[in-house]
Formats: structure tokens, sequence, C-alpha cells
């Protein structure tokens, strides 16, 4: 009984020991998600501003920019797949890869063949250990993403775009990642970033005229400018969208974690009490018995 009582007191220690850990992490992940929210609400008017205008200046002129350009015949597409660098996080990364499983088998279905770019460590180690080639993979950052390493993945992706696909380019790209809905939703999702899709209207803004614009020097101009910032921007709110949504899936994973601990702690300490009690009990009974054979022997 003894030592029964004394594996059940260890085990209680060593599930505290862990409920701190994951409480921690519970309440830095919690902290996490409110400023990665800000970013994302901060970063989201730059992104749809550069998208208003390039689409102004694509309906305004005549120009067929490579990047806005839809391809026939296109035999080869990129898939960025942003999944997280760290694990406890429930299904966050499994959810995006599987996404864009979903997502290869539909570019295989239309006969076009998947370059395949990853983003965080759980993404690269899922895929090296299935032997499936990457051809470009980037970690180290994705619970707080800055606009460097959006920009460094977007410059991989249009060197990529700009490659003709019998040389080893692309003729699509695609990025899948997850978006932050709320602190108890979070949806994989399946992106199209280039050819641009470019939205056109022709009702005049608030009742007025259609705006008259003049370019300099030129409409390329302005198009090769802008097509750039707008890849970057477009996977800095992916890249923001998914450092959330890791957050929210890492807290709730680690609460999750927390009261389970709290439930076992629980479980433990009854039967110790239990164990406890029943060795009390034996001991009066051995002294019971002992006085009473003491008494019968006299």
């Amino acid at each position: 009984m003894a030592g029964q009582l004394r594996q059940y007191r260890r085990r209680i220690r060593t599930v505290q020991s862990t409920k701190k850990i994951t409480r921690a992490m519970e309440l830095i992940a919690a902290s996490r998600i409110v400023k990665a929210r800000t970013r994302v609400a901060a970063s989201r008017p730059y992104a749809q501003e550069i998208t208003r205008v390039i689409s102004a200046v694509a309906s305004q002129s005549t120009i067929k920019h490579p990047l806005t350009t839809e391809r026939t015949g296109v035999t080869r597409a990129a898939v960025v797949v942003v999944t997280s660098d760290r694990g406890l996080a429930g299904g966050y990364s499994s959810n995006a890869i599987r996404r864009a499983g979903e997502l290869m088998e539909l570019l295989d279905d239309e006969g076009k063949s998947v370059a395949l770019y990853v983003v965080g460590r759980k993404g690269v180690t899922y895929y090296r250990f299935r032997n499936r080639a990457i051809a470009g993979e980037f970690t180290g950052f994705t619970e707080q993403p800055t606009y460097a390493d959006a920009k460094a993945v977007a410059d991989e992706l249009l060197a990529a775009f700009a490659v003709p696909e019998a040389d080893g380019g692309v003729g699509e790209i695609h990025v899948v990642y997850t978006e932050y809905v709320s602190a108890l939703t979070q949806t994989p999702g399946a992106h199209r970033l280039l050819p641009m899709k470019l939205t056109e209207s022709d009702e005049p803004p608030a009742g007025g005229p259609l705006p008259v614009y003049e370019f300099e020097p030129s409409a390329e101009g302005v198009l090769d400018a802008l097509l750039p910032r707008y890849v970057e921007s477009r996977l800095y709110v992916a890249l923001l969208e998914a450092a959330a949504s890791e957050s929210a899936s890492r807290q709730r994973a680690m609460k999750s974690a927390t009261d389970n601990a709290t439930e076992l702690i629980r479980t433990y300490t009854r039967l110790a009490n239990r164990a406890r009690q029943e060795a009390i009990t034996q001991e009066i009974s051995e002294i019971v018995g002992g006085a009473n054979a003491l008494a019968d022997a006299g």
C-alpha cells in the first residue's frame, strides 16, 4: 500500500508540473492572438487598396501584363502551404496539409503538375517523410511573420512565375493557409494568387463620373511596380492570418491539456486518498489483531 501511495503522489507531482507548462503556453498563445489580429487588421487596408489600384490601372489600359493575363495550356502550378514551426497546436498543420492535398488532387485532375513550396517545419517534415519533392521551404517565422519574410517567399514565387514552364517555371500560383474567423473557428482555404483576378467596375464612385487616369511613365510601368507589391502584401496577410489561427489553435489545445491535467490530478488525488485510507485501515486491523492475540495468550 505504501508503495502504491508513493507512486500516486509521484504521478500527481508530474502532472502538476505538466499543467504549469500547458497553462503558461495557453496564456502566451492568448496574448499572441490579440497581437496577430491587430496586425491582420492593420495590413488588410493596404492589400485591399493596392488591389483596387491595380484593377483600376488594368481597366483603364489595354496592356496585357504577364501577372494579370490568363495563360492557356498551363501544365505546372505552384502551391504554397503554410503550416507551423512548432507542434502542440491541435490539428492546425494537419488541416492545412489536408486542404493542400485536396487542391493538389484537383490540379492533378486538370493535368497540372505541382511545384510545392512549404512554410513551416511541420509541413517540411511531413512532405520529406513522404519523399515529396519540395521546390522551396521557409521556416522560423510562422508565429510572428514580418513583411520581409513575406517578401522572401514572394521573390522566389515571382522568379518561378517568370520562367517558362518548359524550363521549370510555373503558370499558376496558389496559396493554402488557415483563415482566422474567430477564436473558436479557423478555416483552411486555398486561393489563387497569380495570375491575378481583376475586378472591373463600370459604376462611377458615389454617383459621380468615372475617373480618368494618366500614368507616368506608363500603365505598364505602373503595373510592373505595383504587381510585385500586390503579391507581397497578399502573402503577408496570409501569413498573419495563419499566425493568428496557429495561436488560437494552440490556445485551445493547451486549454484542453490543462483541463485534462486538472481532471487527472483530481483522479490521482482520489486514488491516493483511498490508498492512504486502506493503508491506515490495514494498520489498525493489524494492531487490533495483535492486541487480541496477546489478550488470548494471557
